[in-house]
């Protein structure tokens, strides 16, 4: 499908594919180091379109991982990929090392680097006595630097917030004293109501240092899906904020923070956050009620109470579009690895990054951007709309801030394409290193518009794990060429694969994303599943002892991979399963369709009805010959058995509020399952646009 993507039309050529010396370099044989593929072979690869200097090379944290492993262990590894098959054919070695290379500081030392290999059921570094916001905050003494403030924060409006280390620091010891004098306790629940604002970072660290367990939602929220997130915790403390910004809009949450402590009583003290200014802080109903500056103001130094390996960090949710969310629970000591792994030796992060994703506190990137903290980068915070005034408000961003690694998801980076943003010759993007996308795979379209309208010199990484492992599964590699559509690697110690129905790996084949052997930052346990049926059902029903991972993936020969979107949403034409992404990609390139939703429905009589939904730009109307050259560019773009059976136009496509399409969702109410058990409307960013696909499964029954 090399023609039919229009790799020729976008310019590959131009761009000097070929003036960057790829077969000098050796690409068609390239990871193994060795000729394995032939010119023919070669031709029917992606293009090659970033390669990293030699100086990337030299200062990525990859390699110096790799001299460090050589000069301590005396194990001398070449390339990623042989370091890859080490991490997962090594368990112990790996991330042992791991804890050895990032200093990671617990007072009393582990007894072993893990029990055994079983899953679920192995433990990681028992005996260990840590804390992670230690770790985050470790780096206070570079507090002097004004150039390199721990955090920053810009609201929509463009108020921009900074606190230096010193001050992160403070502002976390008065916090997490204030929390003790209410009587929280270490394993105690605090929650965070709250935008992606500083006051999250302070009260998730202060939280984190005194051993109590922290869980956050986004304002955004509506009240039953926070409610049936938080409720299950029973928390004592509520940090909440008065509202937040977007699209231009102030949103005064106050009477949902009102209900929501009605409907938790647990709650024994809330600590509002005058955000949006709207006024002294409420009354809640008997509840204490003390404002945020209050619990923050005080000096002294952070006491880190030393917990267990094991001990619970936070609880991270599910979507919740079906059933009431799982909460799943992360150590210390698994996140704190994980999370230093993914900085260093994924993102090459360093103490002179401003790292930036754009996200929201329901969301794992916000606690993978607090990861930032952990080698001393500076983290950038936003609230507010990602293209409020405009498309190009984050791009803007990076300017304004000198950002040098940027993140976002796929549909923010289709949505610039799509609006015809080129942002590099608007902005000045000169500190941009590179660009991370995650939320849903990006398609080849994606990767093109990022080299030729972002950047030509930028590191550009798709990753793919998630809210699972507060992690990353596949993903990038600095010391790695980028090709056209495809994520970089395997990330270290991820021993994942490509897993037929049968249990089979196979290399080069579309099959189930399974992870053969534990990592740390697998969940603990699920909350309130007591004998753990829940969570195997979750991760280990289809493979006994192998973690599904529910997405369809494949490897390629060259070590990368092709993620195809979730196996639950699965298409299946004939007998052959397809992923959705693909139909996406080429209907979504047409610039009369502002977005699409395919499912395959499965019905009663054994038949399959596979529909095609699109939200068409204004004035767009669904002719005959729009709907033929929407049939065509599936046929051409992906291929005829992708072609759907019917064509309707929707007001709008819904997603989750972390952006993900609802795929799950409409295809069980396409087949009679009731809406409210179907979907939990809280949980979708527009449930009014749930209607439709109600109405449409009304009519055909």
């Amino acid at each position: 499908g090399v023609w039919a993507h229009g790799v020729w039309a976008h310019g590959v050529w131009a761009h000097g594919v070929w003036a960057h010396g790829v077969w000098a370099h050796g690409v068609w044989a390239h990871e193994r180091g060795t000729v394995t593929g032939s010119h023919e072979e070669a031709l029917g690869a992606p293009a090659v379109l970033w390669r990293p200097s030699e100086d990337v090379l030299a200062n990525a944290g990859i390699t110096r991982y790799l001299r460090w492993l050589d000069q301590t262990r005396g194990i001398h590894i070449e390339g990623y990929g042989e370091l890859w098959e080490w991490s997962v054919e090594h368990l112990e070695d790996f991330w042992g090392s791991l804890w050895d290379f990032f200093d990671i500081q617990a007072s009393v030392p582990y007894d072993q680097v893990v029990t055994d290999e079983s899953m679920p059921g192995a433990q990681w570094f028992p005996g260990a006595r840590l804390n992670f916001a230690e770790h985050a905050l470790r780096h206070s003494g570079d507090s002097g630097d004004s150039a390199h403030p721990a955090v920053v924060f810009t609201s929509e409006n463009g108020d921009v917030t900074e606190l230096s280390w010193a001050e992160l620091r403070q502002r976390v010891a008065a916090f997490a004293k204030s929390l003790t004098s209410m009587g929280v306790q270490s394993g105690d629940r605090v929650v965070g109501y709250l935008p992606n604002i500083p006051e999250a970072v302070v009260a998730f660290l202060a939280s984190a240092s005194i051993g109590a367990v922290w869980s956050a939602c986004g304002p955004d929220f509506g009240i039953r899906s926070v409610v049936d997130r938080f409720r299950q915790l029973e928390p004592t403390v509520l940090v909440a904020a008065d509202g937040y910004r977007y699209g231009g809009r102030e949103h005064d949450r106050r009477e949902v923070l009102r209900e929501l402590v009605t409907e938790l009583p647990s709650v024994r003290h809330v600590v509002f956050v005058d955000y949006l200014g709207l006024g002294p802080t409420p009354a809640m109903g008997g509840v204490d009620v003390v404002g945020f500056s209050e619990m923050a103001a005080g000096d002294g130094e952070p006491a880190f109470v030393q917990v267990p390996a094991d001990h619970p960090l936070w609880v991270l949710f599910s979507s919740g579009t079906t059933g009431l969310p799982k909460g799943i629970v992360h150590s210390h000591a698994g996140v704190l690895l994980e999370h230093m792994k993914v900085v260093v030796l994924a993102a090459n992060l360093s103490a002179e990054d401003r790292f930036f994703w754009f996200t929201s506190t329901s969301w794992v990137m916000w606690n993978l951007v607090v990861a930032g903290l952990l080698v001393g980068a500076t983290i950038e915070l936003y609230d507010g709309s990602p293209v409020y005034p405009d498309v190009g408000r984050l791009w803007r961003l990076v300017e304004e801030r000198g950002i040098t690694s940027f993140g976002t998801s796929a549909g923010f980076i289709l949505t610039c394409a799509k609006a015809g943003l080129r942002p590099g010759e608007i902005y000045d993007l000169s500190t941009l290193r590179s660009i991370g996308s995650t939320g849903s795979p990006l398609p080849p379209s994606g990767f093109r518009w990022v080299y030729d309208a972002v950047k030509a010199d930028v590191w550009l990484y798709s990753i793919s794990g998630g809210t699972d492992i507060a992690g990353a599964l596949v993903g990038g590699a600095v010391t790695l060429p980028v090709w056209e559509g495809e994520i970089q690697a395997r990330a270290l110690g991820a021993s994942v694969e490509s897993w037929s129905d049968e249990g089979r790996a196979r290399i080069g084949e579309l099959g189930e994303l399974v992870v053969t052997k534990p990592m740390p930052s697998m969940p603990l346990y699920f909350w309130n599943d007591p004998d753990g049926s829940r969570y195997r059902e979750a991760y280990f029903s289809t493979f006994p002892g192998v973690w599904r991972h529910g997405d369809w993936i494949t490897i390629t020969d060259r070590g990368t991979a092709i993620v195809h979107g979730r196996s639950d949403s699965t298409l299946n034409r004939m007998g052959v399963r397809m992923g959705t992404v693909d139909i996406y990609e080429a209907v979504e390139s047409l610039p009369e369709v502002r977005e699409a939703l395919v499912v395959g429905v499965e019905q009663p009589d054994g038949g399959y009805w596979m529909p095609l939904f699109v939200a068409l730009e204004p004035g767009v109307t669904l002719d005959e010959a729009l709907e033929q050259r929407i049939k065509d560019v599936i046929r051409t773009g992906a291929s005829p058995r992708h072609v759907p059976d019917e064509i309707l136009v929707v007001p709008g496509v819904p997603h989750t509020l972390t952006g993900k399409k609802v795929e799950v969702p409409v295809k069980r109410v396409l087949q009679g399952t009731a809406p409210d058990v179907a979907v939990s409307m809280g949980a979708i960013d527009a449930p009014e646009l749930m209607d439709y696909f109600v109405e449409l499964a009304r009519a055909r029954s």
